[in-house]
């Protein structure tokens, strides 16, 4: 008799067995020849090689839905078993896979959440970083822009199109002074940089996200930190570039390695920066407009998806028509 060890420290046990061990038992049930054990991390599994092997294959396409959706249902393990007929693509994945490949849904998030390109200039922003290396993202507040680039950029993580994701900002102060908040440098930056973890909470397991942070697979940081840094392998997202001098997205831009994927999103009705001081963003958007390789996508109040009065306040001051 033959044995079989699998590891599945990358997933949660709880969600790949299923409630009450129910994705277990149809397991169980699909190779009645196999004897499967299951203790923590580790899955053993005895029985005839071929047998094994088919086990194998479709045991990682298990673990591979899962990695990739961050759900499984029974009827998941069934039909990635083949103990029901496959949908009409005939893919092995679930029908959303559908609207994930046409890139309708972005990311599979924690409880069920999906996370949608909602706009047509959203829509313009996944096909754009699809056809090119480095994507702006221009647009007043609430127009997804943000979220949508670290959609994209999670969505690059999961395929395994990347290995790391960076997040950056200017730690610009917006009326505050960094100087009179409590704390060491990390406390004062973070919550410059907090609309990143919100966007990174909707789309990651908190356990997984802990992980990620800590192991560097994802990385957030000030715009400062990225500074003689070569950027590579890794999707980049350079959030209120607005605040950015010209030197600081000069030096950004240029740190970009050869299989890198750049992002940068700004809203040019909101700049801190001194009075004297120009916005890069302004610059940038002038100079590198037709550079083969570079995107530019103009989000407007049509594509403001936060509280429909999001929209009119941002009317009234004058920031869209």
């Amino acid at each position: 008799m033959n044995e079989l060890k699998l590891s599945i420290d990358q997933v949660n046990p709880a969600v790949l067995w299923g409630p009450n061990n129910d994705h277990f038992e149809i397991i169980k049930k699909q190779y009645p020849k196999l004897k499967i054990v299951a203790r923590g991390s580790e899955v053993k599994v005895l029985g005839d090689e071929q047998e094994l092997t088919t086990f194998q294959e479709k045991f990682d396409r298990l673990v591979q839905h899962l990695e990739k959706y961050e759900s499984l249902t029974a009827n998941d393990v069934e039909r990635i078993l083949g103990t029901k007929p496959k949908p009409a693509s005939s893919t092995g994945e679930p029908a959303a896979a559908d609207k994930f490949a046409s890139g309708e849904v972005l990311v599979f998030g924690p409880n069920g959440i999906m996370v949608r390109a909602r706009t047509t200039n959203q829509h313009r922003m996944v096909d754009g970083i699809g056809k090119n290396d480095i994507l702006f993202a221009i647009g007043p507040a609430g127009t997804g822009k943000t979220y949508t680039a670290v959609a994209l950029a999670v969505r690059a993580l999961k395929n395994k199109e990347i290995k790391r994701i960076i997040l950056t900002r200017p730690a610009v102060e917006a009326g505050e002074n960094l100087g009179f908040l409590p704390g060491d440098l990390k406390e004062k930056i973070d919550p410059y940089l907090r609309p990143l973890y919100d966007a990174l909470d909707d789309m990651i397991p908190a356990e997984k996200l802990k992980l990620y942070l800590e192991n560097r697979t994802i990385e957030i940081a000030p715009l400062a930190f990225m500074r003689g840094r070569t950027l590579d392998n890794c999707f980049v997202i350079l959030d209120e570039a607005q605040n950015a001098t010209d030197m600081q997205l000069k030096m950004f831009l240029t740190r970009m390695g050869p299989s890198a994927k750049f992002i940068v999103t700004g809203d040019v009705t909101q700049i801190d920066l001194p009075k004297k001081q120009q916005s890069g963003l302004y610059t940038a958007l002038r100079i590198l407009t037709d550079i083969k390789g570079i995107d530019i996508v103009y989000l407007s109040g049509e594509d403001v998806v936060r509280h429909k009065l999001v929209r009119r306040i941002l009317e009234a001051y004058g920031d869209i028509q």
